[in-house]
């Protein structure tokens, strides 16, 4: 575990094979310029390290923990017991039905245990990166000026691929 204490979002995998999915919020931390970490652990597995993971989390400045698991993803719940820190679930395509056990284990969260709970996959996994901007962004005006700018942007992309598609008036 990495003991900086400039961490802000802790990007947590239940598995190796997940760090192509997981990439993708990493890649949006780093174009926000967000102090983030890689972290490896299992439910199942390692559920110490697990546990440990979640209580240390916030002293060591973390405020924001994005977790991706597939299968039967009970790691974002099982973090989000062990930890009052905001817990955004990423479900994985891991298995034959493509995700959806992954989507549904991690939504249906029992009352008490909030985990925010995005997309199957890499869209997922980009959108909790830019979810945990917007919350950084409350309190924080430089992240929120390049949040501006990101949506901004985009906004600006469309327009241009849709003049490059426009049809000629008549």
């Amino acid at each position: 575990m990495d003991k900086k204490k400039d961490v802000l979002v802790s990007v947590v995998m239940g598995s190796d094979s997940d760090l192509p999915i997981m990439t993708e919020a990493t890649k949006i931390l780093k174009e926000f310029g967000i102090p983030h970490e890689l972290f490896l652990t299992s439910a199942h597995r390692s559920p110490e390290r697990t546990a440990k993971f979640a209580e240390e989390a916030a002293k060591r400045g973390v405020k924001i923990i994005i977790v991706g698991a597939g299968a039967a993803a009970h790691l974002a719940g099982v973090i989000a017991s062990q930890t009052q820190l905001p817990v955004i679930g990423v479900p994985i395509d891991a298995t034959a039905l493509q995700g959806l056990d992954a989507l549904l284990s991690t939504v249906q969260m029992p009352g008490g245990i909030p985990v925010a709970t995005m997309a199957i996959g890499k869209a997922g996994a980009k959108n909790a990166a830019l979810y945990s901007v917007r919350i950084l962004a409350l309190e924080d005006k430089k992240i929120s000026a390049r949040l501006s700018a990101y949506v901004k942007k985009m906004a600006q992309e469309v327009e241009k691929k849709a003049e490059s598609i426009s049809c000629p008036k008549s």
